[in-house]
């Protein structure tokens, strides 16, 4: 199961740290990934992270703004959201999926949290 936490309402240019708990899944074993929707429109991949490739990787949107990074012996992997636009605003879910390879596609993620909504005001 994960669990997401730690979404909210910042101004725009604000940071955000995004959490997302797992349990009963060794990290090391697996990819972890953040996606994000906003009503009426496709789930969008924002990034991932696997730590048995050492590879991670960021939609062009947030690269330079946006970092994950995880925390084997906690379980846990965070997005630390910086510099953020109105245009973030979305709810933000995690991901995992088998495997080693780093992917963008959504349906290649077996397991989701249940989403934390971010708002960005301007």
């Amino acid at each position: 199961q994960l669990q997401a936490s730690g979404g909210g309402l910042v101004q725009a240019g604000g940071s955000l740290r995004l959490s997302c708990a797992a349990s009963g899944r060794t990290f090391s074993r697996y990819v972890m990934g953040w996606f994000r929707q906003v009503p009426g429109k496709e789930r969008e991949f924002v990034a991932a992270i696997s730590w048995s490739g050492g590879r991670t990787l960021y939609a062009d949107s947030v690269a330079g703004r946006f970092t994950i990074s995880g925390d084997n012996a906690k379980n846990t992997v965070y997005l630390q959201m910086n510099s953020l636009k109105p245009e973030d605003t979305a709810v933000y879910y995690c991901a995992a999926k088998n495997g080693i390879v780093v992917v963008t596609t959504s349906s290649l993620y077996d397991s989701w949290g249940q989403g934390t909504q971010v708002t960005v005001s301007s």
